[in-house]
C-alpha cells in the first residue's frame, strides 16, 4: 500500500501529468482538495473507488482516512492543486505518514504561475532583463511570512514576482512595490488560470487597482515585472549562429569537439 501525492495541475483537467493520471486510475481510494481540484480529474478514478473531498476535513481526519486505507491494503491517490512543492500543506501530511510508517510517493504537477504565464504568452525570464522569478505571498491567517521575506526585499532584486494568495491585499502589494519597480511597471492578475472561467486583468502598478474586476478573489495570481509584455529585450545566445554549443560545434577548434552535431 502506498499513498501517492499528486499535483493535479492549475485547473484544466488535461493539464494533469500522465503519471498522475495512471496513479489515480490504479488507486481504489482518492482524497482530493475539492475547493481547488477540478472534478474532471476524478474521472480517472477506477469504478467503485472511495472518493473523499478533504476540503472540510482536519489534518487528523485526513490522516485517519489514509490509515483506514492502509489497514485495507489500498493505495491512495492524494490530489492537491497545482504543484505540491509550494503552499500545498503536503509537508505536514508526509510527516504524519513517516511517523506512522506509511509509504508514499510524490508526483509533481503544473504550477499555477506557469499556467498564468502561458495564458499571457509570457516568458518570465528574458535576456538582458530579469533572469529570476520569485514565488512568494503575503502574510495570511494560515501562514505568516517569516521576517526578511517582505515584498520590498524581493522587489529590490528587480526579479519577476509571482505573488500568490494576495489579491485581497492588492493595494498593499502595489504600495510595497511602487518604490522599487516604478508606476509604469507591468502587472497582470490572472484569476483561475486554465479554468473555463479564467479571467485576466492587465495594467501597471499605477493602474491595476482601478482596472480590477469584481469577483476576482483568492484564486488569483499577481505577476509583476518588466518582462511582462516586453518587446525590446535582447536575443539569447543559445540560438546565435556563432554560438559554439555541445550539439552545434562552431569553428576550427570547437569547445566540445567530440560531441557531434
Amino acid at each position: 500500500m502506498t499513498v501517492h501525492f499528486i499535483g493535479a495541475g492549475p485547473g484544466a483537467p488535461d493539464l494533469l501529468t500522465l503519471r498522475g493520471r495512471d496513479l489515480i486510475a490504479a488507486s481504489p481510494v482518492c482524497l482530493y482538495a475539492g475547493s481547488l481540484v477540478p472534478e474532471g480529474v476524478l474521472a480517472h478514478c477506477p469504478p467503485g473507488a472511495r472518493i473523499v473531498n478533504t476540503a472540510p476535513l482536519s489534518l487528523d481526519q485526513i490522516v485517519q482516512e489514509i490509515q483506514h486505507a492502509h489497514a485495507r491494503g489500498q493505495d491512495v491517490a492524494r490530489l492537491h492543486s497545482g504543484d505540491l512543492s509550494v503552499w500545498s500543506a503536503m509537508g505536514e501530511q508526509l510527516r504524519a505518514l513517516r511517523e506512522a510508517g506509511i509509504p508514499y510517493t510524490v508526483t509533481p504537477g503544473v504550477p499555477s504561475f506557469a499556467a498564468a504565464a502561458a495564458t499571457l504568452g509570457a516568458e518570465l525570464t528574458l535576456p538582458g532583463m530579469s533572469q529570476s522569478v520569485v514565488l512568494t505571498r503575503t502574510s495570511g491567517r494560515a501562514s505568516p511570512m517569516p521576517e526578511g521575506e517582505a515584498l520590498a526585499n524581493f522587489a529590490r532584486t528587480g526579479a519577476t514576482l509571482a505573488i500568490h494568495l494576495s489579491v485581497h491585499v492588492l493595494r498593499q502589494v502595489v504600495q510595497d512595490l511602487l518604490p522599487h519597480y516604478g508606476a509604469d511597471c507591468p502587472v497582470a492578475v490572472v484569476w483561475r488560470a486554465s479554468w473555463p472561467d479564467e479571467r485576466v486583468v492587465q495594467g501597471t502598478l499605477a493602474t491595476i487597482e482601478a482596472a480590477m474586476d469584481e469577483g476576482i478573489d483568492r484564486t488569483a495570481l499577481i505577476l509583476v515585472g518588466r518582462n511582462l509584455g516586453a518587446a525590446d529585450f535582447g536575443h539569447s545566445r543559445l540560438y546565435a549562429a556563432d554560438y559554439d554549443r555541445r550539439y552545434r560545434p562552431i569553428g576550427a577548434a570547437p569547445r566540445f569537439p567530440e560531441s557531434g552535431a
